[in-house]
């Protein structure tokens, strides 16, 4: 049922697509030979919502991989800047948080860890819903915050970073080869982030490391340690999964000339400056706004859907393998 419903909202709008240019033609037609104007009024007011339709389903068709429909974890995790940094990573994640919320999914808190002073030095949700990831996966790279700093009291001028990875959520059909016992290192701890009288009294809190790879995943959200080790496993396991997609991406790059994106950590993607201008820039798409606040509300559609067509149009722009 879960698929066919997928598969309904991929053939759905695509009908409605065919059926609306079929009126078009017919309103055509009428106008030709109506001197009234009544038909070409009725044909000008299909215009805009049909190309409004096509934008959209123009927009899912660059969400064409298996794994796009899915939803996602997001990791923000503070880079340099310190309590700046620290600060700005919390920023982030309360971006993304109502992001989702204006989108109409689901947020589970999996796992953070406050900074020293101020905001957190790694957080990561869980985004549930069609398309997450889709919608997200343009988002992994550096995002650079300048502002005046509230926390400098001689008011300077400070720019802070934070890493931003989003990893899919797969089925458990997925198949990844993991030696659970020779190559996972298990901790367990306290669990340090909101959550009741339960937090601080239990070593609840999982974390899993993939030691082939060093990639981690830790989970604190639940009171039992069986039930973060359960999900633990699943992010790690996605995260592995997307380690091979980059993969594949990165072959396909390289046979076509490309350079291979550079994902958490590296690239920085996107401008936030707060002082002395005020804007947010893509620095891949070129996209910009004059207002970050709105943007820093979870007003992203621009930037997640800009970056979906730049990236349709980079692939319209390679040749095949066989041209």
């Amino acid at each position: 049922m879960e698929e066919l419903r997928k598969l309904k909202g991929t053939v759905g709008p695509l009908k409605k697509l065919s059926s609306s240019g079929d009126d078009m033609l017919v309103l055509m037609e009428f106008a030709a030979d109506d001197d009234s104007g009544e038909s070409e009024a009725e044909l000008k007011a299909l215009v805009d919502p049909l190309a409004a339709e096509i934008d959209r389903v123009e927009l899912q068709a660059t969400m064409a991989n298996p794994e796009d429909v899915c939803s996602a974890y997001l990791t923000v995790q503070a880079g340099e800047g310190g309590t700046d940094s620290a600060d700005w990573a919390q920023m982030l994640l309360r971006m993304y948080a109502r992001w989702a919320e204006r989108s109409g999914f689901k947020i589970e808190e999996i796992d953070l860890s406050p900074g020293e002073e101020a905001g957190i030095r790694n957080a990561t949700i869980l985004i549930t819903g069609d398309f997450v990831y889709g919608y997200l996966r343009g988002e992994t790279g550096n995002h650079r915050l300048i502002r005046i700093s509230p926390f400098d009291s001689a008011g300077r001028r400070h720019t802070a970073f934070a890493a931003v990875d989003v990893v899919p959520e797969i089925d458990d059909e997925v198949n990844i080869d993991i030696n659970w016992e020779k190559d996972i290192k298990e901790d367990t701890y306290r669990s340090s982030g909101a959550g009741g009288q339960h937090v601080n009294k239990t070593d609840s809190a999982v974390r899993l490391t993939h030691i082939p790879t060093g990639v981690v995943a830790a989970c604190q959200n639940e009171r039992s340690q069986h039930k973060n080790r359960a999900t633990a496993k699943k992010m790690l396991t996605a995260k592995l999964f997307q380690i091979e997609i980059e993969k594949r991406e990165a072959e396909v790059s390289a046979r076509r000339g490309e350079k291979s994106k550079i994902g958490f950590g590296g690239q920085t993607i996107r401008n936030y400056v707060l002082h002395p201008d005020q804007f947010v820039k893509d620095t891949r798409t070129g996209t910009k706004v004059g207002n970050p606040q709105p943007v820093l509300d979870g007003d992203l559609d621009l930037f997640l859907e800009s970056y979906l067509r730049w990236t349709l149009n980079e692939q319209v722009a390679q040749p095949t393998d066989l041209e």
